[in-house]
């Protein structure tokens, strides 16, 4: 059975282990099964809405519930787990995603969807930190969470788009969901040539790294980042249908934006070494200000779509520098490995915050809550920099 064995600090790519591409691709692409949902929400859940199965205020909960199940699936599996017999775990992970998703697809009120979605999170949450763990042992963990987030962008713009033009429409959500089920039990031939073993990162094992106020106001402006998108993508649909704009048309623009977070994360890819984390992270933040005011004020389609597609190409774009700002906060690389979580918290606490604000129909106080949380994330950056210079002036 191969595993990732230990090596010395020389060891090419890797701070520890070395993973064959094959390897590294099939962890990959495991985390990237457990994030499908984050790209196919708008899709699903807006069909979930418009089946009425689920009420704006149900909608938001079941979006919440799941989002901080994988944040907290995540952490849990990356912080408190050791990183052995990956293979099985991986493959244990995707049957029960699967049997969640099926439980999804049969559930019959929205306590049970709850109680399926937060299952399938936890699940989820393991298997994004199959990838993650891997990732943080890399000496390019920028690159190679840029392909990350590139391979997950890709199989969730294709399934939008196949969800959305023909699944859906024949079989409503559950339909939807089904297929989720089958890609799950179709990544079981991926998951066990993922490494068996992961090499040990030369570290303490425990959280007091990331008890420190740098890791934490780090951690926050990613928090803040997600809540920003994550309120806005979850009401898309319904932003829409407020504008005039069909569900079905909706579901082009989650396609496309999808396609433009693929661009975004291949930007970043080429890029990350050029352009310094910090400016990258204040100019997107200024951008996702400026998107959510476009989103509140009754745009037209075109505007519409437009808004969409700039906030797909943002969103992943960030993420090799958000990852470069928590190696900054930490060197010894445990705040990266709670990157993911507080990624995945702040997408699930963003739509139940803003459902708050919702006043009957009208959807427009999303995106202003959405802005809010994009200036909150520069504002953590600006305190974690405050925070460094004076910290380096004591040293």
């Amino acid at each position: 059975m191969t595993s990732v064995r230990n090596a010395d600090a020389g060891n090419g790519d890797w701070l520890v282990g070395n993973p064959t591409a094959a390897q590294l691709a099939s962890a990959l692409w495991i985390g990237s099964v457990g994030l499908l949902i984050l790209g196919l929400q708008p899709v699903l859940l807006g069909a979930l809405y418009t089946e009425g199965h689920v009420s704006g205020d149900e909608l938001a909960l079941v979006a919440t519930a799941e989002m901080i199940a994988i944040g907290i699936g995540s952490a849990v599996v990356a912080m408190l787990l050791p990183a052995r017999n990956m293979r099985w775990k991986s493959a244990i992970l995707l049957v029960l995603l699967a049997l969640a998703n099926w439980a999804t697809a049969y559930a019959v009120n929205p306590n049970s969807l709850i109680g399926a979605r937060t299952v399938a999170g936890l699940a989820e949450g393991g298997l994004v930190a199959v990838a993650t763990e891997l990732i943080a042992r890399s000496r390019r963990a920028e690159r190679i969470g840029g392909y990350f987030v590139t391979i997950q962008t890709l199989a969730q713009c294709a399934l939008a788009l196949l969800l959305a033009l023909y699944v859906i429409p024949a079989a409503g959500s559950a339909g939807g969901f089904i297929v989720l089920a089958v890609v799950c039990i179709a990544s079981l031939a991926v998951a066990f040539i993922v490494p068996d073993n992961y090499a040990d990162l030369p570290k303490e094992e425990n959280f007091g790294n990331v008890l420190t106020v740098p890791s934490i106001t780090a951690l926050l402006c990613v928090f803040c980042y997600f809540m920003f998108f994550g309120s806005v993508w979850a009401f898309l649909e319904p932003l829409g249908a407020q504008y005039g704009i069909d569900g079905r048309t909706v579901g082009l623009i989650v396609s496309a934006s999808l396609a433009i977070q693929v661009l975004g994360a291949m930007t970043a890819t080429v890029f990350e070494a050029r352009i310094d984390y910090r400016f990258a992270i204040v100019a997107i933040g200024v951008v996702a200000v400026a998107c959510s005011a476009v989103l509140a004020s009754s745009p037209s389609l075109t505007i519409f779509w437009a808004a969409a597609l700039v906030m797909g190409f943002i969103l992943l774009f960030i993420v090799p520098y958000q990852i470069r700002l928590a190696i900054t906060a930490d060197e010894t690389r445990t705040a990266v490995l709670l990157v993911p979580a507080a990624q995945l918290f702040g997408l699930a606490i963003g739509p139940i915050a803003a459902s708050l604000l919702i006043d009957g129909k009208d959807f427009r106080p999303v995106p202003e809550f959405a802005a809010a949380s994009a200036a909150a994330s520069v504002v953590m950056l600006s305190l974690f920099i405050l925070v460094a210079r004076r910290r380096r002036a004591i040293a």
